[in-house]
């Protein structure tokens, strides 16, 4: 007998699925339905509690839950990922952040002229979710940025932070043709 790792319990939590600075692309189709609705029904499938990004600040921080925010540009994310995201940031009162390995060549600019590969087992890219413990939360006023790479950097050098490597459709769509290709790696069988 085989055990899910995902198969957890989150505390309870508050999430909100961030759509914001992201264009029209949120409103995009996979599988017929938004991207913005896929990311919310894994939130809700993931036992947390939805807010919007009305809400004030300081009622996040009474709440003394974790914030847990999920990409609208990440909607194939397992709600499984997303609770065991939470239980970790919990476990380690830590942020926790969703990220994917690099896969493409990188290379290093010098001088305006391509320059060696970077070693791109050192480098992630930010997917999502991104979950505050409830002591970030309280010391923070608000989110630095919307923008989860520019999020995750701005909370690193504050505070702890976990990386834990997401499941392959959680990755980050940027683009139409991203949101077919997620739907084609997706599509039931």
């Amino acid at each position: 007998m085989t055990t899910d790792p995902y198969d957890v319990t989150p505390p309870p939590s508050l999430g909100t699925v961030v759509e914001t600075e992201r264009g029209s692309l949120p409103f995009a189709l996979i599988h017929g339905e938004a991207l913005v609705a896929c990311a919310s029904w894994a939130l809700g499938e993931a036992g947390v509690t939805p807010f919007d990004l009305g809400t004030t600040w300081a009622g996040l921080v009474d709440s003394g839950e974790p914030v847990v925010l999920h990409d609208a540009l990440c909607p194939m994310t397992p709600a499984a990922f997303l609770a065991e995201c939470v239980v970790a940031s919990e476990e380690r009162s830590a942020v926790v952040i969703g990220v994917r390995p690099v896969t493409d060549t990188v290379k290093q600019v010098e001088d305006g002229y391509v320059g060696s590969t970077i070693d791109r087992d050192a480098l992630v890219v930010v997917t999502s979710p991104i979950v505050l413990p409830p002591e970030v939360v309280e010391a923070l006023d608000g989110l630095p940025s919307y923008d989860f790479a520019e999020l995750a950097a701005a909370l690193a050098a504050r505070f702890p932070v976990v990386t834990v490597e997401a499941p392959p459709e959680s990755r980050r769509v940027g683009s139409l043709d991203d949101v077919r290709l997620l739907e084609a790696q997706t599509r039931p069988v």
